[in-house]
């Protein structure tokens, strides 16, 4: 289909006179987003679901949209009202409380890395995680778990494989770099990745 077609049934099927082929080719170069009315009529014109245009959900409307809900039914769930709820999405700052993030967590399926995304708490996580491969990890594993719930037993030898990774890798580094510069440039980027290299360990602790 051409941007034509896509365009054309997307007025004909889901009234939607406004999106033309222009629009239909800057969504295609990543130059525009369509809108959540847009994204389902789009998934239905080419027989798929929103979630598979998306790719892998990362703020809190991507992963409703990907799940085909709507907001009222999640403003619902969690006990506000819609345009409180659409407010969070917009801004991308969660704010419920305790009761609510956990209704959030079940009305949209999240996993728990998910979850920790779209409630703005990853960056916290990744905070102490960069200070427990860079000291003493055992401090952190109560304020880690506190905000992700992972077994002490798991979390004690995640925290410990990734200090151990992190100090090793310094080690090599500055081995054989010859030098300081090299081994914080390496060190740099082995901490920007550390919540994924995190949630990677906890999966194959957990295995």
């Amino acid at each position: 289909m051409g941007p034509e077609h896509v365009a054309h049934d997307m007025w004909a099927l889901y009234g939607l006179p406004h999106v033309t082929p222009d629009l239909v080719i800057a969504w295609e170069r990543g130059a525009g987003t369509p809108g959540h009315a847009e994204l389902t009529a789009l998934a239905g014109v080419l027989w798929c679901s929103p979630g598979e245009l998306l790719g892998r959900p990362r703020t809190l409307a991507e992963h409703r949209i990907a799940r085909a809900v709507a907001p009222e039914d999640v403003a619902r769930a969690v006990g506000m009202d819609v345009r409180s709820y659409l407010r969070m999405e917009e801004s991308g700052q969660w704010r419920g409380n305790g009761r609510q993030s956990a209704a959030l967590a079940r009305a949209l399926d999240l996993a728990l890395p998910d979850f920790l995304a779209v409630t703005g708490r990853e960056a916290r996580l990744a905070g102490l995680l960069r200070s427990a491969v860079t000291t003493r990890w055992q401090a952190y594993v109560r304020p880690v778990r506190k905000l992700a719930p992972v077994g002490t037993g798991v979390l004690e030898a995640v925290l410990r494989e990734l200090h151990q990774d992190y100090q090793g890798h310094m080690a090599a580094t500055l081995t054989w770099g010859g030098g300081g510069t090299g081994a914080g440039e390496s060190g740099q980027e082995y901490l920007e990745r550390i919540v994924d290299t995190f949630w990677t360990a906890v999966e194959k602790q957990t295995a």
